[in-house]
């Protein structure tokens, strides 16, 4: 009875790996609308985190959005000041979101760089601004919107691409 050899079995051991290797290239190519929708769901939950951190350390919390992604700051006096670390740390959007932002049927415009004052701001009564979060890449035939209302319920759904 005869055995694998040492070079037979490292042969079956880098073909599985590459075999492996490009399932996973594979899979992730494939991936667009369920990192889209990711994105989307952290967005949704880190807005309500931000909230419900206004609400029980009593000071407002903003959120603004530029192309690149989007940072929170707190409100210390007439001022803005950028939250850097924890988990409302900045955030950036995925390569090729695209971002539409609007406040009771107003368009906000979406700069490239961060607004001076935030557009949506999470109040530390427990309000919020009123919004509409569009999030859609170019390839995708699926978008998500969030939209936050005034008494800081948040609500996410799926929108068709096409429906812009």
């Amino acid at each position: 009875m005869r055995g694998f050899t040492l070079i037979e079995l490292l042969v079956v051991v880098v073909i599985l790996a590459v075999l492996a290797g490009a399932l996973t290239l594979a899979m992730g190519g494939l991936g667009g609308e369920r990192q889209l929708e990711q994105q989307a769901q952290r967005t949704q939950t880190l807005i309500g985190y931000a909230c419900e951190q206004a609400e029980l350390v009593g000071r407002d919390i903003g959120v603004s959005v530029d192309r690149h992604g989007y940072r929170f700051s707190r409100r210390n006096g007439a001022d803005w000041l950028p939250l850097e670390n924890d988990e409302l740390r900045p955030r950036e959007w995925l390569t090729g979101t695209r971002v539409a932002l609007s406040s009771d049927g107003h368009t906000i415009v979406v700069g490239d760089d961060f607004p001076e004052k935030p557009q949506i701001a999470c109040f530390s009564s427990g309000e919020l601004t009123p919004f509409r979060l569009e999030l859609r890449m170019a390839d995708l035939a699926q978008g998500w919107q969030l939209d936050g209302a005034p008494d800081a319920t948040l609500k996410l759904a799926a929108v068709d691409a096409s429906a812009r």
